[in-house]
């Protein structure tokens, strides 16, 4: 099973001091939340994309690409890409590239995002937002699996006798998650081709995760690629630790209330007991994120969001540290109890590859035959 972070990448005053971060800080500050990620044993780290203030994050191949080239084992994805409004020749483009400079540890999530006026600015009509995010998606796979491509669509010009470069490195596309929080539409898809489903739960109940990751499994065993169990499950979740509860409680009570999320709306204590936001001490965190499988069943990837709502760096990096080196080898460890050998773990390069040459092979062994 895979851990990590993800980030939103917003510039937030910190309430406690008044003081707001300038964009360079910012990004600064995500460049050395991503290095301390590998430092202390994460597997991943993931960056949002967003194109308005008071997000910094409007490039994040940039952002990981110069990540890379400063790690060794981190895997480098986002949260989300958004298939709506980019376009799919240059998400094919992009993220190819990467997967060179970052010797295939590269994987990306698409979504709509949650910003509206981003589809104008793009000079995309947001009531197409679904159809935008399966016509695109389409093209970028084909774009991925295709040397040649020819096209028409919908939303964008024709492609005639195209080529993308670089191609995909060893000619494995990067794995694709498809996020989302409330659309049963994008469930379907990506149930449809077999990839994965990252349900980001921060701001729901846990029944309707299980509602939402219901149906993708069962879509997915419906489409034929495996049973229901067998499906790549994500979730998000957040977190924030100290190690006596009611320390984690008020320090963190000025973030949450200005938060501009959820700020200003339920109480800490609501929410924490409505959603998967857990205050407290690791041990607590540890209880609370054990309890997802109850839930969703054995999945792939937990992704945690830490460096919100103001918090400095300097509190992040704490978190980090008691992330890595009291919470997640619990985790590890009772997540591998009792789970199926049928479960498959989280796609990576070096597996698809694997896949690939097997599938290659048999190919060859049948028409031997």
């Amino acid at each position: 099973m895979q851990f990590g972070i993800f980030t939103v990448g917003d510039v937030t005053p910190d309430p406690t001091t008044g003081r707001t971060p300038t964009e360079r800080e910012r990004i600064k500050a995500m460049v050395a939340i991503a290095l301390k990620a590998e430092e202390v044993g994460l597997d991943v780290f993931a960056t949002g994309e967003h194109h308005n203030p008071p997000f910094v994050p409007s490039s994040p191949t940039t952002m990981l690409g110069y990540i890379a080239a400063r790690t060794e084992k981190l895997i480098l994805s986002t949260s989300t890409t958004l298939i709506t409004t980019n376009d799919p020749v240059k998400i094919a483009e992009d993220f190819a590239m990467l997967q060179h400079l970052a010797d295939g540890r590269v994987d990306l999530m698409t979504g709509r995002g949650n910003t509206g006026p981003v589809y104008p600015w793009f000079g995309k009509d947001i009531r197409r937002g679904i159809d935008l995010a399966i016509e695109n998606y389409a093209l970028l796979r084909r774009l991925w699996r295709e040397d040649v491509v020819d096209w028409e669509g919908e939303f964008r010009t024709p492609l005639q006798g195209f080529t993308s470069t670089p191609r995909p490195l060893d000619g494995v596309a990067p794995f694709v998650w498809h996020g989302s929080i409330r659309s049963p539409e994008i469930a379907e898809q990506a149930a449809f081709y077999g990839d994965g489903f990252f349900h980001n739960n921060i701001f729901w109940p846990a029944e309707h995760t299980r509602r939402m990751v219901g149906l993708y499994r069962a879509r997915y065993a419906h489409h034929g690629h495996g049973t229901p169990e067998q499906a790549i499950v994500g979730l998000g979740g957040q977190a924030f630790m100290r190690r006596n509860s009611q320390d984690a409680v008020r320090e963190f009570r000025p973030y949450f209330d200005n938060a501009p999320v959820y700020g200003h709306g339920p109480s800490l204590e609501d929410f924490t007991e409505q959603t998967p936001l857990t205050v407290g001490s690791p041990q607590q965190v540890i209880e609370r994120t054990l309890a997802f499988r109850e839930t969703v069943g054995d999945y792939q990837r937990q992704l945690f969001l830490m460096d919100h709502a103001g918090l400095p760096l300097k509190t992040v990096l704490e978190q980090l540290d008691l992330l890595g080196e009291e919470v997640v080898p619990v985790l590890r460890e009772e997540f591998a109890k009792g789970r199926p050998a049928e479960v498959p773990q989280a796609p990576t390069h070096a597996s698809l590859l694997a896949g690939k040459e097997e599938g290659d092979k048999r190919e060859k062994q049948e028409s031997a035959v």
